[in-house]
């Protein structure tokens, strides 16, 4: 039995005690995760194809290992220029531990983390942008409103 699950933008063809190595995703080593974006499973010849994804459907998973990938060097050059630049690059991944693949109707485990975000502000955050947004527009108004005032007064 294997399954195609798609995480990171990428897809990977996973079976049971497979270790896989993804894009970073938050969660600690330890953790057991789900990937419920399965686009594929065969299970001894008879294959389930999602449209995109199989509703329903899931791949749990243990987090082996927060790791970095090799370097990759980056190099650009002008020839006859005299511009040359290197940079090098690490990308970091996340090393899991593929225990189960769960079909359509099977016991839902919890829903895998979104990759490395910045934390959503709180409800107060929000209104208080929102507010200062609010009052530079008003503030812009009445500047425009002042110009346009002063333009009639000298004709």
């Amino acid at each position: 039995m294997f399954a195609v699950v798609k995480t990171g933008g990428k897809q990977y063809r996973v079976a049971k005690d497979d270790v896989i190595r993804v894009e970073k995703l938050a969660a600690e080593p330890g953790d057991k995760i789900a990937l419920n974006d399965v686009l594929l499973i065969e299970d001894g010849g008879a294959k389930t194809v999602g449209t995109p994804v199989i509703e329903g459907a899931a791949v749990e998973a243990e987090v082996v290992d927060q790791a970095r990938d090799k370097k990759v060097i980056v190099f650009k050059k002008k020839r006859r220029q005299n511009y040359r630049r290197k940079k090098g690059h690490r990308q970091h991944l996340t090393v899991l531990k593929i225990t189960d693949i769960l079909a359509k109707g099977a016991s839902k485990p919890k829903k895998a983390p979104a990759a490395a975000e910045p934390p959503a502000e709180d409800g107060e955050a929000k209104k208080a942008a929102a507010k200062k947004a609010t009052a530079k527009k008003a503030s812009a108004k009445k500047a425009a409103a002042k110009k346009a005032d002063a333009g009639k007064a000298e004709d």
